[in-house]
């Protein structure tokens, strides 16, 4: 379930035209005709996008997973989540105009962070920890 104030038919708009293969199941009217509840699919994950007014508001303690396959996946995402009022964060995290928090991860990541040389292995966390969006380059640099 992920709390809006009164953007989520906004929200899901944006998220489902973003990512392929994403869909809305049904839409739940309120008696005034305004959007209550979203049930919708992205990434293979289902969701319930909520109009429930501002007594709460996202924190960093959810982050949506974005796994990508390389630096334009990234930049694709990445842009678009931060545009219009997102807020970049630090190692691959964002935070989109609504309040939602993003991880925008290339699969690179994964295998740079688990290389089996221990010091190859902290300096693509090093890379990782100055950086805000993730690029694949320097953190293959880091390992060589």
């Amino acid at each position: 379930m992920l709390w809006f104030n009164n953007q989520a038919e906004e929200a899901v708009n944006l998220y489902t035209n973003l990512f392929e293969n994403s869909k809305i199941h049904n839409v739940f009217k309120q008696p005034d005709g305004g959007v209550l509840t979203i049930d919708f699919e992205l990434l293979g994950l289902k969701y319930v996008a909520l109009n429930g007014g501002d007594m709460f508001s996202f924190t960093e303690a959810f982050s949506v997973i974005v796994r990508c396959n390389d630096q334009a996946e990234v930049d694709k995402y990445w842009d678009a989540l931060t545009a219009d009022g997102g807020t970049p964060g630090n190692c691959g995290w964002l935070k989109d105009k609504f309040g939602l928090s993003w991880q925008i991860i290339p699969k690179q990541l994964g295998e740079c962070l688990g290389n089996p040389d221990p010091l190859k292995a902290a300096a693509a966390m090093n890379a990782m920890m100055g950086m805000s969006k993730l690029i694949v380059s320097e953190l293959e640099a880091a390992v060589k």
